[in-house]
This record gives C-alpha cells, structure tokens and sequence, in this order.
C-alpha cells in the first residue's frame, strides 16, 4: 500500500516538470511575456510556485515557520531566465523532499505550526506534503491559463494521467 501524501507529492514533482516541459517546447519569450492573469508573467507564477515548495521543505526539516517565510520574498522575487533555470531549481528541490520523504518514519506526526497568516495549530506532516501539493496544483493550473492566454495549447498533467504514466514507467 502507498502512502498517499507521499504519493501525492510525487505527483507535484511529476506535473510540475511536465508543464516546463511543455514550457520547454514553446518560443523562450512566453517565460517572461505579460499577460492579465494571476501572476504578470509566467516567470512570476514559477517563482511563487518554487518560493512555497522551498518554505514547506524548511519546515518540514525543522525551521519555525514565521522563521521559514523570511525566505520568501527573495524566492518570489528571484525571477529566472530561462525555464531550463526552473526546471533545475524545481528537480534539486525535488530530491531533498524525497531524501526527506525517505528518512521519515512516521509522516503522521504533528509539529506546531506558527503560521504568520493565521494562528499556531498543531499539523501533521502530512497535511504539509498535501499542501504543498494542493498549492502546485492550484499554480499549474494558473500557468495552463496563462500559456493558452499566449496562444499556445497547454499539457494535460492531471493526477489520473500520473497514475497511467507511472504505471508505464514500471
């Protein structure tokens, strides 16, 4: 049996480098071109999307949250050049969540959570994989938006397309 928070997050890991790669294919300009959307550009969408994913590792791996969030804004303002910047950052940030997933032995243990945009709560760490899941995936579908705002189709990186592509990897 798998565990699905961890599943879940291997999920995030794999849509996300399926819209760069996507992003890969399309003329390098569409990175940083505006568009009226959530984010300006693109560039920004990744960066907020990075920026989170990097404050959930630092508390998963131990720091305060309110302490965490200091990192933030020079993540989200840190815009990249390219989407091959991106997909490097996004792959070695990957890897430590997974060398962290693998040294867990009990995911369901609670930390206190000092969340500077609301209160302090006790969470598990796996409602954080979750989280930080449910947060790309709200993002991906931003940029799907973004990109056909663009004048480009998007790529289908649905969580029942994982269970598929997985399942052929094997």
């Amino acid at each position: 049996m798998s565990n699905h928070p961890i599943e879940m997050f291997n999920y995030h890991t794999w849509a996300t480098a399926t819209i760069l790669g996507r992003l890969k294919e399309l003329p390098s300009s569409v990175l940083h071109q505006e568009v009226n959307s959530s984010f300006p550009t693109i560039a920004h969408a990744l960066s907020h999307m990075y920026a989170i994913d990097a404050v959930w590792y630092k508390v998963l791996t131990g720091t305060n949250m309110r302490e965490a969030m200091g990192s933030y804004a020079a993540l989200n303002d840190g815009l990249l050049d390219s989407v091959e910047a991106y997909a490097d950052r996004f792959a070695k940030l990957g890897d430590q969540y997974k060398a962290w997933m693998q040294s867990q032995s009990d995911l369901e243990q609670s930390i206190m959570l000092d969340n500077p945009f609301a209160t302090v709560r006790e969470t598990k760490l796996s409602e954080i994989l979750l989280q930080a899941a449910n947060h790309g995936t709200y993002h991906r579908g931003n940029i799907t938006t973004m990109i056909r705002q663009l004048g480009f189709a998007s790529t289908m990186n649905d969580y029942s397309l994982y269970w598929y592509v997985k399942e052929a990897s094997k």
